[in-house]
């Protein structure tokens, strides 16, 4: 793909943000390309150094605050003419509570997501501390002579332990797939405000 292929890709997919993003965003990936250019690189090899133009398009969607590409949409709305404004006012007790009912459940999900990784921290937290008792345990039962519940103590011990040490990767691999899922979920919202994906 070269330049012009490039950047014709990359304005149909951000067709939904302001003419002065598009064309800002335009001219800094064509600087960058250009730039490359002069270094000796070829433009197709310039091109493929920045990436595919869905990988461009999500970076840029990333640095976008949600509530400006609301307003952006609302500017366009109001520049196509009164009908969609009419049609808003009167269908509004019908688009609202859907609005608001759709917004709940997403957020209520997504607080489940986060208090699901709260658990799973405390659960591993919980197995780390029961270990740290164990070895109390264990001097507990020296001190009154009974060797078989300190080395039974010792068991748990190491099991525990065991388990804390196993889990705590598996929380931070969990807590890191949803931090991933909710960037994701929050650049395709940013995407349909956006508009029409060209592939």
């Amino acid at each position: 793909m070269n330049k012009q292929e490039f950047l014709t890709a990359l304005e149909n997919r951000l067709a939904g943000l302001s003419q002065e993003d598009i064309n800002e965003r335009l001219s800094f990936y064509g600087e960058m390309i250009d730039d490359r250019v002069e270094d000796g690189i070829s433009e197709e090899e310039a091109v493929s150094m920045i990436g595919s133009v869905d990988f461009v398009v999500d970076q840029i969607m990333s640095e976008i605050p949600i509530s400006r590409l609301v307003k952006d949409r609302v500017a366009l709305k109001k520049k196509s003419g009164t009908l969609p404004v009419v049609l808003m006012i009167i269908l509004f007790p019908v688009w609202f509570p859907l609005a608001v009912s759709v917004f709940a459940v997403l957020l209520s999900l997504y607080i489940v997501l986060w208090i699901l990784v709260l658990c799973f921290y405390i659960v591993d937290l919980s197995l780390a501390l029961s270990s740290f008792l164990c070895i109390g345990a264990i001097f507990l039962y020296l001190s009154k002579g009974n060797p078989a519940g300190a080395v039974l103590s010792f068991g748990a011990l190491i099991l525990l332990s065991g388990l804390a040490i196993l889990c705590f990767p598996a929380c931070n691999a969990f807590a890191k797939g949803v931090c991933i899922l909710t960037r994701r979920i929050l650049l395709s919202i940013k995407n349909r405000f956006v508009g029409k994906e060209v592939k």
